[in-house]
This record gives C-alpha cells, structure tokens and sequence, in this order.
C-alpha cells in the first residue's frame, strides 16, 4: 500500500533538487539573461526556476523511488497503440461523470498533462515553436519509456514500470497542447528591439547583491568540503591540518581572495559583472576596486568574522539601496559616485 509520505517523496525530491540546481546556475543565468536582453523580468526568473522544478519532477515521478531489487515484480512491456481505448471501455463510460471517474481516462488525462509544462516553457521562456517542443515532449518521453524498459539500463533485471506506447503518444500530445497555449497566450519577442532602462532600478541592484552572495556561498562551500575531503582521504597530512578550524578558514579565504581579485582588478565584483552595473566614472586606480568590494560582499564576509554583524552590515547595505539617490547604496557612498548600466 502507498502512503502520503511515498507520495509526497518525489514531489519534495523534485523541489529541493530544483531549487538546489538554480542556486548553481544563478549567476550564470542572469549574466546571460542581461548580456542578451539588457534585463531580467520577474516573470522570466519565475518560469526559469518553475523550468528547474519541472525537470526534476519529471525525473523523480517517472522513475523515484527506487525499489528493493528483491520486491521488484517484472512487467511486459505494452506495445499496441490505441490500447488506453479498450481500457477506458473496460469501465463504466455512460456518463461524463462516469468517464471522469474512469481510472483510463485519468492515467491519459495525467500522462497528456504531465508534458505540456515541457511544451509551454520552451515556447514562453525560450521562445521555441510547436515542432519544436512537441519533438522535444517526444524525445523526453521516449527516454523515459526506454529508461523504464531497460530497469534503468541495467540497474535491474528487468523493467520494473510499464513501458507503454500510449504513454508516450500522451506525452508528445502534451508537448504539443502546452506550445499552443503559450502560442496563443504569450506574444513571441523574436528580435524585436527593447527599450532599455537608463538607470538602475532597485531590483537591479539587489540581484547584484545576491548574484555576489550566491558566489560567495558557493566558492566558500566547495572550498570547505574540498579541504575537509582533502582532510579525511589524502594520506601524509599533518595533524596540524587535519583540524576542522582549517577547512573552515579555507572556507572563508577562497571566496574572499577570489571574489576580492576580480573587484581589484577590474574595479567590479562578479555580481556587477553579472548584471551589467558600473560606478561610474571609473577609475583603474586599484584602491577604487578594493572600497567597492569592502562596501559590499567583502565587508559583509569580514563583518561575518565578528558575529552578528554581518547581518546589520546586510541590513544596512538593504536600507541604502532604497534610500540613496540613483540606487548606489553603500559602495556609491563611498566611492561618490552613481552606478550607471553597462551597455
């Protein structure tokens, strides 16, 4: 029997395993997302990380959890198109409440529904056409069904899901029907020219700050568990080295060395680069490097070091943001000067 927890499994799966993988590939989505069209809509990071979620959820419903290969029954593979036909026949059909009610009806109904998020997506957020995302519905389909039929190719002895040709015609009939809505919902941008903002908005300058706090995070934790791998499996390390006060310093110095050299170097964290913002006027002097870093990222992993207040030092930077003319917050105060778009 199936409990909630089993069915809510995959669903938590699905969501943490999205939100994990768009924290990785956040700061290169909105470097791109600013280099090709100068902006970043809500609308489109919504979709981006509905995107993210979709994906593992396809993942996880189709082929999590995985069973105990001594509980797994083998199943034949159901190879006759039109079959789901002869199945919704099979109950009672002499009602529109009947057929709502009829399991055959439902699995079709789930297995059509399941892909057009696929079809829509690739029509709002990448602007794909029908033939497109109704091939790609088809191709994901058919992994899945192959991944299926082969027990994770190999994994199993056998195929321990139903491979079915209905549920891949279902699938690509989704693809299909979710490009249409987005056709008919969502006007297609195409090249069309966009009139970019002028100035910074505050928005703008707050996806600066957490483009530089998601790299830090993310420099910071490889570093400690790279060092506290390096700690545990590499033979000959002093005793010295294997103190846990290691990796966290590691943890700490990676990020702030290499998060420092790029504001020294060119004057701007990744963050600015990330989302096209310059003080402006720029100087290559250095020290200017150093006062934006410290005024922002790297004051606020230097403040960290003292506990508690790197979260005034984040509060603060927050209230400037809203507060200072033209949006140039703390490192524009410093600096004086006024933070400008990068064409």
């Amino acid at each position: 029997m199936v409990g909630v927890g089993d069915k809510m499994y995959p669903a938590v799966i699905a969501v943490l395993a999205g939100i994990a993988i768009a924290v990785l590939l956040f700061v290169p989505f909105v470097a791109g997302e600013y280099r090709s069209r100068g902006r970043l809509p809500l609308r489109r990071l919504l979709l981006w990380l509905g995107s993210l979620v979709y994906a593992m959820a396809l993942w996880t419903y189709t082929l999590l959890p995985l069973p105990d290969p001594a509980d797994i029954r083998c199943v034949a593979p159901q190879l006759v198109p039109g079959q789901f036909v002869l199945d919704i026949l099979t109950y009672d059909v002499s009602s529109a409440g009947a057929l709502l009610r009829n399991p055959a009806v439902q699995q079709v109904v789930l297995n059509v529904a399941l892909f057009a998020p696929m079809g829509f997506l690739l029509r709002a957020l990448w602007n794909r056409g029908v033939v497109v995302a109704t091939s790609a519905a088809f191709a994901t389909s058919l992994l899945i069904e192959v991944t299926q039929l082969t027990g994770i190719f190999g994994l199993y002895g056998c195929a321990y899901r139903l491979f079915d040709v209905d549920d891949l015609l279902a699938n690509t009939v989704g693809g299909l029907l979710g490009a249409l809505i987005a056709r008919l919902l969502i006007r297609p941008h195409g090249e069309r020219a966009v009139a970019l903002p002028d100035t910074v908005t505050a928005g703008r300058r707050l996806l600066v700050m957490l483009s530089d706090a998601i790299t830090v995070l993310l420099l910071g934790g490889a570093a400690g568990v790279g060092a506290r791998m390096a700690q545990l499996w590499l033979p000959g390390v002093p005793d010295v080295l294997r103190d846990e006060s290691v990796a966290d310093a590691a943890a700490f110095a990676v990020p702030f060395l290499a998060v420092g050299v790029v504001a020294l170097v060119t004057g701007r964290t990744i963050g600015d680069h990330a989302v096209r913002v310059a003080y402006e006027p720029r100087h290559s002097r250095p020290v200017d490097g150093m006062l934006r870093y410290l005024a922002g990222i790297g004051g606020f992993q230097l403040l960290g070091l003292l506990g508690g207040l790197d979260g005034l030092f984040a509060l603060v930077s927050l209230i400037l943001v809203f507060t200072t003319r033209d949006r140039r917050g703390l490192p524009g105060l410093l600096l004086r000067r006024t933070i400008h778009p990068v064409r």
